[in-house]
C-alpha cells in the first residue's frame, strides 16, 4: 500500500517536477542550440539527429517514470518482502 501521508506526497511531488523541469530545460537548450546552428550555418545543423535521439530517449524515460514507473520500486520491493515471508525468512 502507498503510504500518502503528507511528507511522502511533498517528496513525490517535487520528484515529478524536478523529472518534468529536467524535460523543459533539456528541450528549451535543444531548440536554441539548434536555432543558433541554423541561422549561423544556414543548414540544418549535422548533431541534430544525435541529439534529438536523446532527447527522444530523455522523454519516454521521464515518461515511463511519471506512469508506469510510479512505484514501481516500491511494488517491487513490497513483493519481495512477501515472497521472503512465505519462505519464512527472517
Amino acid at each position: 500500500m502507498t503510504d500518502l501521508t503528507t511528507p511522502h506526497l511533498e517528496r513525490l511531488a517535487r520528484r515529478r517536477v524536478a523529472l518534468k523541469f529536467g524535460l523543459m530545460a533539456h528541450a528549451t537548450v535543444f531548440v536554441l542550440v539548434n536555432l543558433g546552428l541554423w541561422l549561423v550555418a544556414k543548414r540544418p545543423p549535422v548533431p541534430i539527429w544525435g541529439w534529438a535521439l536523446g532527447l527522444a530517449i530523455h522523454t519516454a524515460v521521464v515518461a515511463f517514470k511519471l506512469t508506469v514507473g510510479n512505484g514501481l520500486r516500491e511494488r517491487m520491493l513490497a513483493h519481495e518482502r512477501d515472497a521472503l515471508r512465505r519462505r519464512g525468512v527472517q
